[in-house]
């Protein structure tokens, strides 16, 4: 069966965490969903446990990393209080150009993994490895740098509409109008990002829209 990647950009994290919530509820296998935030300002703080540092990285010296371009730095501890599946293993990550944001799921190890990261351009780099033309991936990329949260959901066909439906459900926003005002405000995206996928509407910003929806992405026949 064909699978695909379809995402969604939130302003709010409580409703990306409601959405990922409801994905686990109809289903959708944990290390199928991912969810990256913008930690910008320390928001997450409460969420995560920072005594429990891998790799001797805590959670001050990761903010660093991340502020300075340094590298992909450790996911850090695990989330407060008694939230069960994904986001029970929320923890901290310094992504160069993005900044500190708060990470669970797949994406993270594509993120992290060989190949990735710094030079591969960050979360746009681990974004493209799954599946995302180069376009698509820094808009994301930029919308978690100004505060966002992004989900990405890994699906069969069979259930992509149902994934699609609550993704939109609990607010996900139409980025491609979000990346207008943007490039109004003197936003350019990398030269990497000029191309855009085989199937790009003219004029937008994102290539791979589904019809009658324009709050969610898909990405058919990518590897699962």
């Amino acid at each position: 069966m064909a699978h695909q990647t379809i995402t969604a950009l939130y302003d709010d994290y409580d409703a990306a965490s409601t959405a990922v919530g409801k994905l686990e509820a109809a289903g959708i296998p944990h290390a199928d969903i991912s969810i990256v935030s913008s930690n910008e300002g320390d928001r997450h703080a409460g969420r995560l446990n920072t005594t429990n540092a891998v790799g001797g990285t805590g959670h001050h010296d990761t903010t660093e990393k991340a502020s300075s371009g340094a590298g992909a730095g450790a996911t850090v501890g695990t989330v407060l209080g008694g939230a069960a599946g994904l986001l029970t293993g929320l923890g901290l990550l310094a992504i160069p150009g993005v900044g500190p944001v708060v990470a669970a799921g797949w994406l993270v190890a594509t993120v992290t993994g060989a190949g990735i990261g710094a030079a591969a351009g960050g979360l746009a780099g681990g974004l493209t490895g799954a599946g995302l033309s180069e376009s698509d991936a820094h808009t994301y990329s930029e919308g978690v740098r100004r505060g966002g949260t992004l989900v990405t959901v890994r699906a069969d066909d069979a259930h992509a509409a149902r994934v699609m439906d609550i993704l939109e459900e609990h607010g996900s926003i139409d980025v491609d109008e979000r990346a207008q005002n943007w490039r109004a405000e003197g936003w350019t995206a990398p030269q990497a990002a000029a191309a855009t996928s085989p199937n790009a509407i003219p004029g937008s910003a994102l290539g791979s829209t589904v019809e009658g929806r324009n709050r969610v992405r898909a990405y058919p026949n990518t590897p699962v």
